[in-house]
């Protein structure tokens, strides 16, 4: 079971990945619309993401990762590192 203090770093990463997700889809000026349909994902699930409410599996992490034109590893650095 995780400890309270790995849950506070588990929800503050989540929200990090959605901050960085929101400024790379913005650099691309695509509409939370538009990211939706080329992730194939739904656009009430990207404003999800971006809010930090969901945890996403890594199936739609990649195809986030995708739709951004990066690796899901660079992703992940990137959130990573404004944690």
């Amino acid at each position: 079971m995780a400890s309270m203090i790995e849950k506070v770093k588990i929800n503050k990463f989540r929200k990090e990945f959605g901050v960085t997700v929101r400024k790379r889809r913005h650099k691309l000026n695509l509409s939370q619309e538009d990211f939706a349909d080329k992730a194939d994902i739904h656009r009430t699930y990207v404003s999800s993401i971006e809010l930090g409410k969901v945890d996403i599996g890594i199936g739609t992490a990649y195809k986030v990762a995708q739709a951004l034109n990066l690796s899901l590893s660079k992703l992940i650095k990137e959130a990573e590192n404004n944690t």
